[in-house]
């Protein structure tokens, strides 16, 4: 009897507690666009890591947790590269770039299977606030999570004030996790 007891009480106890999943960069991407001399340029980052925690059940009790490295911003192109690692992030001083949240929200205003993200950005060790919608797609043995948002790079001292090079950065996230 005490057996049936313990696999119930486990049993429950799963249900109720948000699975970890691990963010890996296989399927995955964090995308970014800026104006830069009127034209849309991009790259992106990998180097994923950190820890999800997703229970779409009582999504109250889910969280993220996410790192991608600075040093891996891929433009294609070498020099801008090697100048944004070093001018523009710092990456030798600011190796991370985090993304943390403080709520997560189920949200119906756009679909089933969207949620609302509120949570903080950390670029060279400057903390803002960021907020959006994000979709989630279940897979064999995890979740793909993806949303959009904006920032302005000033906020978080990623180069300086110019005429050339917009501060809006639209930021696109497709972030792949697989159950721990």
């Amino acid at each position: 009897m005490k057996s049936i007891f313990f696999l119930i009480s486990l049993f429950a106890f799963q249900i109720v507690e948000p699975a970890e999943y691990l963010p890996v960069d296989s399927g995955s991407k964090v995308h970014f666009v800026i104006k830069n001399f009127g034209i849309n340029t991009g790259g992106d980052f990998t180097g994923l890591n950190g820890e999800i925690f997703f229970d779409p059940a009582n999504v109250s009790k889910s969280s993220f947790n996410v790192t991608i490295k600075s040093s891996t911003i891929d433009t294609d192109n070498e020099l801008r590269d090697k100048s944004l690692k070093k001018d523009y992030f710092e990456s030798e001083k600011y190796p991370v770039i985090r993304m943390a949240s403080t709520k997560i929200e189920k949200t119906n205003k756009t679909g089933e299977g969207y949620y609302y993200f509120t949570g903080n950005l950390t670029i060279k060790n400057i903390t803002k606030a960021v907020s959006f919608p994000f979709k989630v797609e279940k897979s064999n043995n995890g979740y793909t999570f993806s949303g959009d948002f904006e920032i302005n790079r000033l906020d978080f001292q990623v180069g300086e004030n110019s005429v050339v090079l917009s501060n809006i950065v639209k930021v696109s996230l497709q972030v792949t996790a697989l159950k721990k």
